[in-house]
C-alpha cells in the first residue's frame, strides 16, 4: 500500500490583522500537520499543490519556518513535491522564486513544465543534478507531475498538459498531477473557475489523482479530483468551511483520500448581538459582553485564545456614533482573553416616517417631522406625541419674541425637570 499527504494553501507569512501570533499560527498548522500525518504515519511522499507562502517576497522568519518544516521531512526521508500557486509564483520575467530556492537546496522538488519556446520539451523527467524537471517516478509506483499557475488560461493549459502526459514513457501504476486552480460551484463570487468538463482531458490522459489547491475549502469530484482546502482559515468566513489535509491510501481497490483535521488550529468564533431599538448604549455594551462571555466559556479549558467576530445587528435608538466601537472592541478582548476581536457594527438607527398626505399644511408637516425625531429616540418615544406638540408651541413662542428665561421655563415644564435659573 502507498500512502501520501496532499496539502495546499498553507500561506506561511500570513500577515493580516497585524498580529504576530496569528502569523505563527500558520507555521504551527503546517508543522503539526506534517508531524502528525506525514512523519508519524510514515507516508511515502508529500505533495504541496501551491501557495506554500502568502507572498512572493517573504521575510527571513517565514523562510526559516518553511525550512524547519521541510527539514523535518528530510530527516524522515520523505520526499516533497511542490508547485507554485498564485500567491508565491515568480513574477513575470523573473527566473527564480523562493520555492525554486528551496528546491535548489534539496528541501523539496519544484515540478514545473518547461518552456517550448526555449527549445525544451514541455514535460521532462526530474534531473537531480540541475534540480529541475516536470515529473518524478517514485519507486513505490507513483508518478508525480507538476504544473504552473495559469490563471484564466487554465483550460488551454489543461489541454496542453493532457497531450504532453500522453506522450511520456509508460507510467507507473498511478499518476498524480498537482494543479492550482478552482472548480466551479465551490464558493460564491469566484470568477474564472473551471468546469468539471474542462478537467476531463486529464482523466483521459491517465491522471488518477488530480491534486488541486487554490480554493480554501475541501471538496472532491468523481473519485479522482481532490482539493483539501487551506490548513488555517485566512478569515472568519473560511472558519465555517471544512478543510485540512488529505491522507491518501493507494491500494489494489483504488484511491481513498481522508481529510485530516487533527492539528494546530486556533478557534474562530462568530457572535451576533441583535439590538432591539430600545437599548441604551450601556445596555448594548453589556449585552455584547454577556454574549461573548457565554460563548467563550463553552470552549475547552485547554483551548487556545480564540479569534472573535462580534457583529451588532438590528436597530439602535440612539445616534450610532454614541457607541465607541474601539473601546468596546478592547473591552471584549480583555474580558474574553481573545487573541483579537473583529467588531462589525451593522445596526441601523431607528427610523420612523409619518406619511405626509396631499393637502397637509406647514404645521402638520412640522408636527410629523418632530414626531419622527422623537419616536426614534429611546428616551422620548413614549411621550413623542405630547413632546411634538410642545416643540411646535416652543417654536411659536420663540418666533413671537418670548424672552430666554420664559423659554427655559417652558422647556423645563415640558420635560418635567427643574428649569435653569436666569441671570
Amino acid at each position: 500500500m502507498v500512502k501520501f499527504l496532499h496539502i495546499a494553501d498553507i500561506h506561511l507569512g500570513f500577515d493580516r490583522y497585524n498580529s504576530p501570533e496569528r502569523t505563527k499560527d500558520f507555521f504551527y498548522a503546517l508543522q503539526t500537520t506534517l508531524e502528525h500525518h506525514a512523519i508519524q504515519r510514515q507516508v511515502d511522499f508529500v505533495v504541496i499543490a501551491g501557495d506554500l507562502f502568502e507572498h512572493r517576497n517573504i521575510k527571513p522568519a517565514t523562510l526559516n519556518q518553511a525550512q524547519i518544516c521541510l527539514q523535518a521531512l528530510q530527516r524522515a526521508n520523505i520526499p516533497v513535491f511542490a508547485i507554485e500557486g498564485n500567491h508565491d509564483n515568480r513574477p513575470y520575467g523573473t527566473a527564480t522564486s523562493w520555492l525554486k530556492y528551496l528546491s535548489e537546496w534539496g528541501l523539496l522538488m519544484l515540478l514545473e513544465p518547461q518552456d517550448p519556446k526555449q527549445g525544451d520539451e514541455f514535460l521532462v523527467p526530474w534531473n537531480p543534478q540541475t534540480r529541475s524537471g516536470s515529473y518524478y517516478d517514485l519507486d513505490c509506483g507513483v508518478r508525480v507531475v507538476g504544473s504552473n499557475w495559469y490563471g484564466s488560461t487554465a483550460p488551454r493549459a489543461i489541454e496542453q498538459l493532457a497531450a504532453a502526459i500522453q506522450t511520456l514513457p509508460p507510467s507507473p501504476d498511478t499518476t498524480v498531477l498537482m494543479f492550482h486552480h478552482g472548480l466551479e460551484g465551490q464558493i460564491a463570487r469566484y470568477e474564472g473557475a473551471l468546469r468539471y468538463t474542462d478537467l476531463l482531458p486529464l482523466k483521459a490522459a491517465g491522471v488518477d489523482y488530480l491534486a488541486l489547491g487554490h480554493i480554501h475549502r475541501e471538496y472532491q469530484a468523481e473519485g479522482w479530483v481532490f482539493n483539501p482546502g487551506s490548513l488555517e482559515a485566512n478569515n472568519v468566513e473560511e472558519s465555517l468551511h471544512r478543510r485540512g489535509a488529505y491522507l491518501v491510501n493507494i491500494t489494489d481497490e483504488g484511491l481513498k483520500a481522508e481529510l485530516q483535521t487533527d492539528y494546530f488550529q486556533r478557534p474562530i468564533l462568530r457572535i451576533e448581538v441583535a439590538a432591539k431599538g430600545d437599548d441604551s448604549v450601556d445596555e448594548l455594551r453589556a449585552c455584547c459582553q454577556e454574549k461573548v462571555t457565554a460563548v467563550v466559556k463553552r470552549l475547552p479549558e485547554d483551548s487556545l485564545s480564540p479569534i472573535l467576530e462580534v457583529r451588532i445587528t438590528g436597530q439602535v435608538g440612539f445616534d450610532r456614533l454614541d457607541l465607541d466601537t474601539r473601546s468596546l472592541q478592547e473591552e471584549l478582548r480583555l474580558d474574553s482573553g481573545a487573541l483579537f476581536v473583529l467588531l462589525k457594527y451593522d445596526a441601523e438607527a431607528v427610523a420612523y416616517q409619518t406619511p405626509i398626505l396631499e393637502g397637509h399644511n406647514r404645521l402638520a408637516i412640522e408636527q410629523g417631522i418632530f414626531l419622527d425625531m422623537l419616536a426614534a429616540h429611546r428616551d422620548y418615544k413614549r411621550q413623542a406625541e405630547r413632546l411634538a406638540l410642545g416643540m411646535t408651541d416652543l417654536k411659536e413662542r420663540q418666533l413671537g419674541g418670548a424672552d430666554e428665561v420664559s423659554l427655559y421655563q417652558f422647556v423645563g415644564d415640558l420635560l418635567a425637570v427643574d428649569s435653569p435659573q436666569g441671570d
